[in-house]
C-alpha cells in the first residue's frame, strides 16, 4: 500500500531506461489506483503490470472488491494471489486462493501466487509439509497448461519486511520441493515449466546470491521494490 498515481508514474519513469535491455521479465505489481497510471506510462516498455489481489467473483453484492475480469478490462496482465499479508490480516485461505486462480485464468490473467510458512512452523520442522501442501491445494483443479503458466512466490512469513532473509540454500531447498511436489503430481515436463520466486527482504545485496541457485528463478520484492535505482539492480541480477 504505497505511492499515490503521480509517484508510481515518476517511479516507473526512472526505472524504464534502467531495465530496457534486460531479458529478465520485469512486473510492478501496483495498487488498484496507480493500476491504469501505470499502464499508461508502461506503454511501449518491457514493463509489465499487476494488480495485488482481486476477488473470484466477476460481479456482485461484494462491495469493496475488484474482480478479474474489471482488471482485464483495463488491460491488467498479472495479479498475486494468497500474499501472507492478505492471509494474515484479511483471512485468504487455500481455499480462497484457489478460487481465485480459476477466476485469473478464467480472465486471462495470469496468476503469481504466493506460498510460506510461519517462523513458528519453521522451527518445528514442518515448513516443507506447510508449503507444499499450500502448493497442492493452490493448483487443485488446474489442468497442465494452466499449471505450466502459473508463477509460485515462495516467501517464508518470517522474513517479510523483517530484514532476515532466508539463506540462499535455505530458500533454494524450499522451491525445489515446491518444483518436487509438483513433479510428483503433474509430472516433470510440466515442473520445469513452473516460473518459482524468491520473497522475502530480497535486496540488490542478496539477489545475484539468490538468483544463482539451482531453483530459484527470480524475486517477489517488497521494500526494496520502492526504490527504483535499488529494483533495476535486482532486475539486472538475476
Amino acid at each position: 500500500m504505497n505511492m499515490l498515481p503521480n509517484e508510481a508514474m515518476a517511479f516507473i519513469e526512472n526505472l524504464t531506461p534502467a531495465v530496457k535491455n534486460t531479458k529478465n521479465e520485469v512486473i510492478l505489481c501496483v495498487p488498484y489506483t496507480d493500476l491504469f497510471y501505470s499502464l499508461l506510462v508502461t506503454q511501449n516498455t518491457n514493463i509489465k503490470i499487476g494488480a495485488q489481489n482481486m476477488h473470484w467473483e466477476e460481479k456482485g453484492a461484494y462491495t469493496g472488491e475488484v474482480s478479474g475480469k474489471m482488471l482485464k478490462s483495463i488491460g491488467v496482465e498479472y495479479v498475486i494471489i494468497g500474499h501472507s499479508e492478505r492471509r494474515q490480516y484479511f483471512a485468504e485461505t487455500d481455499e480462497t486462493v484457489n478460487k481465485k486462480i480459476k477466476s485469473a485464468f478464467k480472465n486471462e490473467l495470469k496468476p503469481i501466487v504466493c506460498v510460506g510458512e510461519t517462523l513458528e512452523q519453521r522451527e518445528q520442522g514442518k515448513h516443507i509439509e506447510i508449503v507444499t501442501n499450500q502448493t497442492k491445494l493452490a493448483l487443485d483443479g488446474l489442468d497442465t497448461k494452466q499449471i505450466e503458466d502459473i508463477i509460485i512466490a515462495y516467501e517464508p512469513i518470517w522474513a517479510i519486511g523483517t530484514g532476515k532473509t532466508a539463506t540462499s540454500e535455505d530458500a533454494n531447498q524450499m522451491i525445489k520441493a515446491i518444483r518436487d511436489k509438483i513433479q510428483e503430481l503433474y509430472g516433470s515436463e510440466v515442473a520445469q515449466k513452473v516460473i518459482i520466486l524468491y520473497g522475502g527482504s530480497v535486496k540488490p545485496e542478496n539477489s545475484k546470491e539468490l538468483f544463482s541457485t539451482s531453483d530459484i528463478d527470480g524475486g517477489l520484492v517488497g521494500g526494496a521494490s520502492l526504490l527504483a535505482d535499488d529494483f533495476a539492480k535486482i532486475c539486472l541480477s538475476v
